[in-house]
């Protein structure tokens, strides 16, 4: 759930229209919120023609599909990357990195999907299960790091560590101090060195 290429002026470059599209379009939905956003601001930071969206995408729904579809891809290639890495703990404790590396983007917008997952929750239109579906993405990953750590609590732990991930991104956000991120992603790593040495849940 973060975007090393994130600011308030990049536009995306490489790739297709539509996935170019789909990525501005989640770029813009973090800055700006999906009813903010119109078609032209997704133009214009995909540096595509108007009519190009219209081709691709009939409605701002579809858009904001695509930009779920982003965000899911991009999980995916984080996950990824981190797989490459050689046991649980540093797997984790890279992905908290990597939050806290996004911390001044996240206090100027916050969470890049957490606040569109937020947005969409208002609505009942199939929109909000989607990008659950997203955030389930990321739980699911990370439960699977604290099952190999040999939790039997994995499932809890995974969910704890979204969690205050999403409240350090909300903090540093309303307060605009970066430094919120700095100071929790710590804490994380050192639970997670905690639960590291600790072994399995009782043991």
């Amino acid at each position: 759930m973060t975007d090393s290429q994130a600011g308030a002026k990049a536009k995306p470059r490489g790739g297709g229209k539509r996935e170019r599209l789909a990525s501005a379009a989640a770029e813009v939905f973090h800055h700006q919120g999906v009813e903010r956003t119109t078609l032209s601001d997704i133009a214009q930071a995909a540096d595509v023609p108007l009519g190009n969206v219209y081709y691709y995408f009939k409605t701002k729904d579809q858009l904001v599909e695509a930009a779920l579809g982003a965000h899911r891809d991009r999980l995916s290639g984080i996950t990824g990357r981190l797989d490459r890495l050689p046991d649980p703990a540093t797997r984790l404790k890279a992905l908290i990195a990597g939050w806290v590396e996004q911390r001044e983007v996240a206090a100027r917008y916050g969470c890049p999907f957490g606040t569109l997952a937020a947005e969409l929750d208002k609505r009942e239109d199939g929109l909000d299960q989607a990008a659950a579906g997203v955030l389930r993405g990321l739980i699911d990953w990370a439960e699977g790091q604290f099952r190999q750590l040999g939790r039997d609590d994995a499932s809890d732990l995974a969910v704890e560590l979204v969690a205050a991930y999403q409240g350090m991104s909300v903090l540093a956000n309303a307060l605009r101090e970066p430094e919120v991120m700095t100071r929790q992603g710590r804490r994380l790593e050192e639970w997670i060195d905690t639960l590291a040495r600790s072994g399995p849940a009782g043991a």
